[in-house]
């Protein structure tokens, strides 16, 4: 979900709105908009949303899975900002998780999604999808 400057959740109704805070906040966070820096916070935004996808899809996924498929789709992430953002997810209720036994290494870590990380699952996909649409309509030359 987004969030507009007075922590408010932005609606398809304000999508134009949200889009110009976020690169409001961006531009005031940064200083001179770089377009390196727009796609890091661009796909920063969107993280959630593939990870929580990927683990609904699965069932159930190991980190360096997870990690593995968003590098195949191009959303290169690295471990030090996939792991925080499972534990986020997991402390908002989001994911679970379970141990497995390795009889190569450590014990590993397996993350699945709960019935109210699904519910906020598709309020992401709902917003994206809105924004999607936003974006090509604004964007899309005639």
């Amino acid at each position: 979900m987004f969030f507009g400057f007075s922590g408010t959740p932005c609606t398809k109704h304000s999508t134009l709105h949200c889009i110009i805070l976020f690169f409001t906040y961006l531009y005031l966070k940064y200083g001179t908009m770089t377009a390196e820096n727009t796609e890091s916070q661009m796909r920063k935004g969107i993280l959630e949303l593939c990870i929580l996808g990927i683990i609904l899809r699965q069932k159930e996924a190991y980190p360096s899975d997870i990690l593995e498929q968003l590098k195949e789709a191009r959303l290169v992430v690295l471990e030090g900002t996939l792991y925080p953002l499972l534990t986020r997810l997991k402390n908002a209720g989001m994911l679970s998780y379970r141990w497995e036994e390795s009889t190569s290494g450590p014990p590993r870590k397996y993350y699945a999604i709960t019935k109210t990380g699904i519910k906020f699952y598709a309020q992401l996909r709902t917003t994206w999808d809105e924004l999607s649409s936003a974006v090509d309509h604004l964007t899309t030359s005639l």
